[in-house]
């Protein structure tokens, strides 16, 4: 059986360096007014074709129309030689809840160990010591991996309508049934609710 190698222009892989740098550098892609910059090209169109070679390969993915939704794949580093990068999101609480993460304020690159789920990691930075006793400081950042799967024991990266907060899941075969346990003894134990919802799962810390 005949294996397809992968091909990959140098045009293609020059925008992905280009993206590469500006995720590191400033913390977002770059627009594609600067892109189009750094390539000497001033068609929107010539931008837009390369993007959709380099999707439609799984070498990046987008939101339609926007170069600042532009975020690298496995393959996409792959091709540049690039070490993964994560994304370093807003802040939560490591006490009560704080404002939902939505911003990406910088991205990091990952180790070794954890390459192979690049596409499904985040890194957050912890607010508050309700989670001292697990090791997990003011300010600490923090690897998640996105999943849907917990099991009891797992420290969790939980959303709510008020917020978000890292505690450590608990389930049980007595009242209460589920709860976000903080690891310090000042801070109450949060009964879980249909509200909530865990979006991540603690990996460790950085």
């Amino acid at each position: 059986m005949t294996i397809k190698k992968e091909i990959i222009t140098k045009r293609q892989r020059e925008v992905l360096e280009i993206i590469y740098d500006h995720l590191i550098t400033a913390g977002f892609p770059p627009s594609f007014s600067e892109l189009k910059e750094k390539l000497n090209i001033s068609s929107n169109q010539s931008l837009l074709d390369i993007f959709s070679i380099l999707e439609k390969n799984n070498f990046i993915s987008r939101e339609e129309g926007s170069a600042r939704g532009i975020k690298i794949l496995k393959k996409g580093y792959k091709a540049i030689s690039a070490r993964p990068l994560a994304p370093v999101v807003g802040f939560t609480s490591a006490g009560g809840f704080t404002e939902a993460i939505e911003e990406i304020d910088a991205w990091q690159p990952l180790s070794k160990d954890v390459e192979t789920i690049a596409d499904d990691v985040m890194i957050v930075r912890v607010m508050g010591n309700s989670m001292i006793n697990a090791n997990i400081e003011d300010g600490d950042l923090i690897l998640f991996k996105k999943t849907k799967e917990f099991i009891s024991g797992d420290i969790v990266l939980a959303q709510t309508p008020e917020g978000t907060t890292v505690k450590r899941f608990i389930s049980q075969n007595k009242s209460p049934y589920q709860f976000l346990k903080p690891e310090n003894p000042k801070y109450p134990i949060i009964l879980f609710t249909d509200e909530m919802e865990m979006i991540g799962k603690m990996i460790k810390k950085l």
